[in-house]
């Protein structure tokens, strides 16, 4: 797989996925739409990764998206104005899918945020399970500073990670989110000091999700994700099913013997 605008790492059952343009501020360019994608799509196809990191490098986790390659687009292709919109409704749809493919990836994604984290890099850790942020990052939902309804992922997803008057307030200015803000309303799960140690503290957190069963940590995922977007009823409905197909295997027999002895219990892969 050539990359030219984010690197995949694996060590230990943790992927780790970083941007890689830090002279461009990591701004979001044509590419990395694409390359997203690919690179989820090999983290789900792995059946040894257990966890991700996602991190960034320079000033800045990322300026969001790249403003002089989204002009280009925003027109369209010419001819027929119904036709030209409905291809640029492709266009934001397969944007809309490289951050969904990190929402429904298998296995727990953890953002490392650093710097500023605006516009589509809001959408990004949003799509993600956790955050950890260095005590000088903030986040900015970009979108409305340049007259644009944020459409990949933020609206969507932030009314289920803050308050609602805490969420309009910050799409309907485009004001910083500092990270002693964002920790206060659990946005940031862990606030570091440097960039180093929150990716040290983003590593073990990874590592601790890593050492669980991988069966039991996917069903988590897929239990919780299915939840946020139904009922109570349907979502008991969907784990009692889940732990009907799932509960067969020898995960759980491993780990209550593991904690009789006192010891750790070791779990297998996936399967490919």
């Amino acid at each position: 797989m050539e990359l030219t605008t984010l690197r995949l790492d694996t060590a230990d059952g943790v992927a780790t996925v970083t941007m890689i343009r830090p002279q461009a501020l990591n701004t979001m360019n044509q590419a990395f739409w694409t390359e997203i994608i690919e690179i989820f799509g090999a983290i789900d196809a792995d059946p040894g990764i257990r966890a991700v990191v996602v991190a960034s490098t320079g000033k800045h986790f990322t300026a969001g998206l790249d403003l002089a390659w989204a002009g280009a687009t925003l027109g369209g292709p010419p001819g027929d104005a119904g036709r030209a919109r409905e291809a640029f409704r492709r266009h934001v749809k397969h944007m809309q899918d490289s951050f969904t493919v990190v929402d429904r990836c298998r296995v727990p994604v953890i953002a490392v945020v650093h710097g500023g984290c605006i516009g589509g890099g809001v959408d990004f850790v949003t799509a993600c399970d956790m955050r950890v942020g260095t005590a000088d990052c903030f986040f900015t939902i970009q979108e409305i500073n340049i007259a644009i309804v944020a459409d990949v992922g933020t609206l969507q997803r932030i009314p289920h990670l803050l308050p609602q008057g805490i969420v309009r307030e910050l799409a309907y200015t485009g004001r910083r989110f500092p990270a002693e803000e964002a920790a206060r309303y659990g946005f940031l799960n862990r606030v570091a000091a440097d960039h180093d140690a929150a990716l040290a503290a983003a590593h073990e957190l990874a590592r601790d999700i890593a050492a669980k069963s991988p069966l039991a940590i996917t069903g988590i995922k897929a239990v919780l994700n299915h939840g946020r977007d139904h009922s109570i009823d349907d979502g008991l409905e969907f784990v009692a099913l889940w732990n009907t197909g799932m509960l067969q295997g020898e995960d759980v027999p491993n780990a209550v013997a593991a904690q009789l002895k006192r010891d750790t219990a070791r779990y297998a892969d996936l399967l490919a």
